[in-house]
């Protein structure tokens, strides 16, 4: 569904999504970087690795997502404006189609992290807002920006969009969102998206039931 140009150089970054609750209460910065010692132990994690360990891989990220990312914040940014005219119900049953499709198409991406090194250059505070900025160094030391958008809940600083190379996350299924329903409905945004979450989770199953056969 959003598509970024250099998508496979920017797969670490990704992993500053994900962190660990030893970091509450602690500055913005200091829970994103806690965060990816978290989801490279469990991708390094040699029993993980082995045959037929996928899915259990991917729930342990899974997992790990959900202490970090405001799902339901980033969905209803993303839905912006569509928002207001939707029940409690379909709010509901919208954050848990858009979770879960950010969940299964990025936690597929960052299983091919490389070892791209993440530099933190500055946070920015405002209010209960802030933003991280870093860059994502590659191997071939090339410099990728990537900004980082969170809110605070209690003690925990959470992840809402991200910013790669100035596309925002966010920015870019609203665009999606809004085309879709503004040409066709809400309805038809919602069916997609379930097809594109069957699409997902048959393309999981086949690759489960083809590495136990291995």
């Amino acid at each position: 569904m959003i598509r970024y140009r250099r998508l496979s150089l920017i797969l670490a970054g990704v992993l500053a999504l994900f962190g660990a609750r030893e970091a509450l209460g602690g500055a913005p910065t200091d829970q994103l970087k806690s965060s990816i010692n978290r989801v490279i132990k469990i991708l390094e994690d040699p029993a993980l690795k082995v045959d037929g360990k996928t899915r259990e891989r991917r729930a342990a990220v899974r997992k790990v997502a959900n202490d970090i990312f405001d799902f339901a914040e980033t969905a209803k940014r993303s839905l912006a404006r569509h928002w207001q005219g939707r029940t409690d119900k379909e709010r509901q049953e919208f954050v848990g189609l858009f979770g879960d499709l950010l969940e299964r198409s990025y936690i597929s991406k960052i299983e091919l992290y490389g070892g791209e090194k993440i530099q933190y250059a500055r946070e920015q505070l405002d209010g209960d807002l802030a933003t991280v900025f870093t860059k994502i160094v590659t191997k071939q030391g090339q410099e990728v920006p990537v900004d980082y958008r969170l809110l605070r809940r209690a003690d925990r600083w959470l992840v809402y969009d991200i910013s790669i190379e100035g596309v925002s996350l966010v920015s870019n299924y609203r665009t999606q969102f809004n085309k879709i329903i503004q040409t066709s409905s809400y309805a038809e945004l919602v069916k997609k998206m379930k097809t594109k979450q069957e699409e997902f989770m048959f393309e999981e199953e086949t690759k489960s039931k083809g590495t136990a056969k291995n």
